[in-house]
């Protein structure tokens, strides 16, 4: 999924859906990263690249960099859906 360059993230990719949440990376286009509301973690070398992992659950949203709204709304088997929307 391609999602604002205002993000600070390139393109989400869905690596994992379980019943316990889903797993994605993006590649971080600006120099830094901040999550709050689901598990995430990732690296950003001094260049300012590098890249993010997040798994998130069912359930409340998680804000990214300050900018962007995340939400895995619902699982359904294999599937997921996904909220993303500005922040705020």
């Amino acid at each position: 999924m391609t999602v604002p360059e205002t993000y600070g993230l390139g393109p989400i990719e869905v690596k994992a859906i379980s019943a316990d949440g889903v797993e994605m990376v993006a590649p971080l286009t600006g120099s830094g990263f901040g999550v709050s509301g689901c598990a995430g973690g990732g690296g950003v070398s001094s260049e300012g690249s590098g890249g993010v992992e997040l798994r998130c659950d069912e359930g409340p949203a998680a804000t990214i960099n300050d900018t962007m709204s995340l939400q895995v709304v619902e699982l359904r088997g294999n599937a997921a859906v996904l909220r993303i929307e500005p922040a705020g």
